[in-house]
């Protein structure tokens, strides 16, 4: 019985962290926009806790280059998007790291959780769902 709830918690973590990279965020009053939209989860419009939103803002690198600074700032939406399991206190440490190629950009994410186990996610080639040509 022990597994099958350890399986289901580990699935939901991992759901939650997906959700959390690959949903979009409604894009701030100063980010760089190449176009009109905000994108975003409309329930954002009305947070029971104020300034709560959903979803990351990776999508504001679709139109950009490749370069060491995209990389950089994918890490850090990637952090923003996930600082919400710090701050309710579900994972004690959330660790992001990327690789860059050429035309790739590999992600990968360790939450660290009170009791010191670990969940790894790997996004192979986020480059692919976020860079449209």
């Amino acid at each position: 019985m022990t597994l099958i709830n350890e399986e289901l918690t580990e699935s939901a973590w991992r759901r939650a962290a997906v959700v959390s990279l690959l949903t979009w965020r409604r894009a701030g009053p100063d980010d760089p926009l190449d176009d009109s939209e905000l994108y975003g989860w409309w329930g954002d419009s009305y947070p029971s806790v104020t300034n709560d939103r959903i979803g990351s803002r990776l999508y504001l690198l679709r139109r950009r280059s490749l370069t060491a600074q995209t990389e950089r700032d994918a890490q850090t939406y990637a952090r923003e998007a996930l600082q919400w399991m710090l701050d309710d206190g579900r994972v004690t440490a959330v660790a992001i790291t990327t690789e860059r190629g050429t035309d790739r950009l590999n992600m990968r994410v360790v939450l660290t959780f009170r009791d010191g186990a670990t969940l790894e996610l790997f996004l192979d080639d986020l480059w692919q769902v976020i860079h449209v040509v």
